[in-house]
């Protein structure tokens, strides 16, 4: 059953409609680099993932068709048929089931340092077992450390400090049955089935979506998709927004 994501609704009411769906451990907040620019050209909708910032904490474990089942769910209640789609890392597997299984409701679609499969799902197993012991108190900084560049890191204090408290305010029962999610992905078998124009962005020194093979089999498996890589680790939306962001602007359609 799906359920009533917290969200945000920005832009003009008339514009094309992009929706942006962020990682485990993140709230909408993370998109702040793009809202500016997105907003002056779409009607921008930035959503917490169930178990996420300001949406419902059902029980677990989920799946990412749950996920995606929410977000059509609030694409439905807004009235909105169709949507450009744009998902980093967690968002991005969301996006990929959407624009293979309900293709008529995705129009364009942006993947961010994401995965269509994890070849080692121990990385999730682990994840689980210390979340399960600790909660995500004790495991913010790591996860977070592999989200920046240390350069990028050292020079911006604030946006990691911010990045850490997303992740220690992720509740746990949440972020584990988001986990689940994850380990249970793999949809390789799937991308072939994708129509809409897709591009892939990756970041070039990404240690939890590394261009190979994570980006790769995603751009040679969606027919017709572009991969631009960019320099910067996991969160390259903030790292090196204003890139990522007219990326993400043209390939959604303006």
């Amino acid at each position: 059953m799906s359920v009533a994501l917290h969200h945000v609704d920005e832009g003009p009411r008339d514009a094309p409609v992009l929706v942006l769906s962020g990682s485990l451990g993140s709230t909408l907040e993370m998109w702040r680099p793009q809202v500016d620019v997105l907003t002056r050209r779409f009607r921008l909708i930035r959503i917490d993932h169930r178990g996420h910032g300001g949406s419902p904490v059902p029980t677990g474990p989920y799946t990412i068709a749950d996920l995606a089942g929410d977000a059509l769910a609030l694409l439905d209640s807004l009235g909105v048929e169709r949507a450009a789609w744009c998902g980093l890392s967690m968002g991005g597997c969301v996006g990929l089931h959407l624009a293979s299984e309900t293709p008529e409701r995705i129009s364009r679609l942006t993947l961010c340092c994401t995965s269509s499969y994890w070849p080692d799902a121990s990385v999730w197993t682990d994840r689980i077992a210390a979340v399960s012991a600790g909660g995500t108190g004790p495991i913010a900084e790591a996860v977070v450390e592999r989200w920046f560049t240390p350069s990028f890191a050292a020079a911006h204090p604030d946006v990691v400090a911010d990045a850490v408290a997303q992740v220690t305010g992720t509740p746990d029962e949440g972020y584990l049955g988001c986990c689940e999610a994850l380990r249970g992905f793999d949809h390789r078998e799937r991308l072939g089935a994708i129509t809409a124009p897709t591009l892939v962005i990756a970041g070039a020194v990404d240690p939890s979506t590394p261009v190979e093979p994570h980006a790769r089999t995603i751009a040679e498996g969606v027919p017709g998709a572009r991969l631009e890589v960019l320099d910067a680790a996991h969160l390259a939306t903030i790292e090196r927004s204003e890139q990522a962001t007219e990326l993400i602007a043209v390939n959604s359609g303006t």
